[in-house]
């Protein structure tokens, strides 16, 4: 098995970050054209901008929080050689479901789903925490 696969998860959680501030900047740029943007309050009030701006940015904000904890992890069981199929099955799902989470997030925004979605994540990241501390105590699963 080759250990260096678990980072595969990492690149899609990367790669999807770099793609909401890809959309920001667009939807951003959309706002201004259409003059929907309060000028004087744009660089430190996020009020200054429309929801559908606001979605998206609420959305960046949201790959700097539990994705961090996602990155701590994956490194440390890689850095104690502890990559199991199990915990790169575990990590996979968990970026699959930051995906799904910000589809619905950046799409229909229906916060049932995206709560849902969320909680199945933070449950991928306590298996992971698992995980690592099998590694740590020797028993890696």
């Amino acid at each position: 098995m080759n250990s260096n696969l678990i980072f595969v998860p990492v690149l899609i959680q990367v790669l999807l970050t770099l793609f909401v501030f890809i959309r920001l900047g667009q939807v951003k740029e959309q706002a201004v054209k259409r003059g929907e943007v309060d000028q004087t309050r744009r660089a430190l009030h996020d009020d200054a901008w429309p929801d559908y701006v606001l979605k998206v940015n609420n959305n960046i904000r949201n790959q700097f929080e539990t994705p961090v904890l996602f990155y701590v992890l994956v490194i440390n069981l890689w850095l104690l050689e502890a990559v199991t199929l199990t915990a790169q099955l575990v990590a996979l799902i968990y970026a699959l479901l930051r995906l799904a989470h910000a589809s619905v997030h950046l799409g229909s925004n229906i916060v049932k789903i995206r709560k849902r979605l969320f909680q199945a994540s933070i449950v991928t990241l306590l298996v992971l925490c698992g995980l690592f501390l099998l590694a740590v105590l020797g028993t890696p699963l």
